[in-house]
């Protein structure tokens, strides 16, 4: 992206040659040109418009970069959003409008209630309040990518926070938790739950342990989404 937004900008001397022939043109009075459409100005206006979209683009790309790299979002989950977005974006505006929003959400795992049309709907009006707070309708890549990195962020501190809980459960901080473990600790419906979701731990060798069960896989599966 660099290089072609350098290679616009090393066009801007071609352009240069344009204005210049312009007014020795409209010097001498010539002011039709019936070998081409386009305007002096036009042409200006246009390479503007061109180097401010490859500047945005550049900080765009430079604040998702910067994403990653801070908040542990790995760059198969930024490339999974980019490409819901696009799908969403029929007519490729840029931004979805609420209902487009709600479908990739909903692509993307959220678990978001099914509402008829024009019954309230809090869990989606609360994420609208982060991403659309003055309500124009729409939602930005941008506000879309802070939003899901956020999110994602926020499930990764979450997900730490629980393996952390299991892991001072578990007798010496091992990477597994006992059935014992788990009934010392828990009530008996939280235990039973665990039990039923958590799968067997593994060893090295890959063999079962007796009463083991695996919470790291458990907790990181609890925070795909």
């Amino acid at each position: 992206h660099q290089r072609k937004h350098q290679e616009i900008r090393a066009m801007r001397s071609q352009l240069k040659k344009i204005e210049d022939l312009g007014a020795a043109m409209e010097e001498a009075l010539i002011l039709d040109n019936k070998y081409t459409e386009h305007s002096t100005v036009g042409l200006a206006q246009q390479w503007d418009q061109l180097d401010q979209l490859g500047m945005r683009m550049q900080h765009n790309l430079e604040q998702q970069i910067q994403a990653r790299n801070t908040t542990g979002v790995t760059e198969e989950a930024l490339k999974e959003f980019s490409m819901m977005f696009k799908h969403f974006d029929k007519d490729k505006s840029g931004r979805l409008n609420h209902q487009e929003f709600k479908s990739c959400l909903r692509s993307l795992g959220y678990d978001l209630p099914m509402v008829e049309e024009g019954e309230p709907d809090p869990e989606f009006e609360s994420i609208l309040d982060t991403v659309d707070p003055n309500r124009d309708g729409h939602v930005s890549l941008q506000e879309y990518m802070a939003f899901m990195i956020s999110r994602e962020t926020e499930n990764v501190k979450s997900s730490e926070e629980i393996e952390s809980a299991f892991r001072a459960l578990s007798s010496e901080g091992k990477p597994y938790v006992t059935k014992e473990e788990l009934y010392q600790n828990l009530t008996r419906e939280q235990a039973d739950y665990c039990i039923s979701h958590m799968k067997p731990y593994m060893d090295g060798k890959g063999r079962e342990l007796p009463s083991a069960y695996d919470y790291i896989e458990f907790t990181r599966s609890l925070f795909v989404n």
